[in-house]
Parts: C-alpha cells; structure tokens; sequence
C-alpha cells in the first residue's frame, strides 16, 4: 500500500529527528503552512514540494507515494 504525501512528510522528519517547527524554518516556510502539510489540509505547490523532497533527500515521487524508493 503506498502511502500519502502528509504521511510520507511526516516520516521524513521524524526520520530527521525535527520537529515541525523547525522543519518549516529549516526549509523557509511558515510552521502553520507546514503542519497543514502533515495534516493533509493542504498541498505545496511545485516549487515547494521540491524544496521539501531536496530538503529532505528524497525525490518528489517517494514524497506523493508514487513509488516506494526514497530516491
């Protein structure tokens, strides 16, 4: 089962050992912004969505739950 774009955001940095604070900081985005991301309420844009996956070091297809390979 492939899993969603929160989910798979939300393992990313408890995998980082951050919290969502300072993941949005980290990446230049605002914490409510952020956490509307793990929450599902919302999705990034492209060009976030790729400062997440680069930020992250994972391609943007494992962040959509495309494909189960983290890069």
């Amino acid at each position: 089962m492939e899993a969603d774009f929160p989910t798979r955001l939300r393992e990313c940095r408890k995998k980082a050992g951050l919290n969502q604070e300072d993941a949005a900081r980290q990446i230049g985005i605002a914490h409510s912004t952020y956490r509307r991301y793990e929450q599902g309420g919302t999705v990034p844009d492209l060009l976030t969505a790729s400062k997440l996956a680069h930020f992250f070091e994972v391609s943007l297809d494992f962040l959509a739950g495309r494909t189960d390979q983290p890069t």
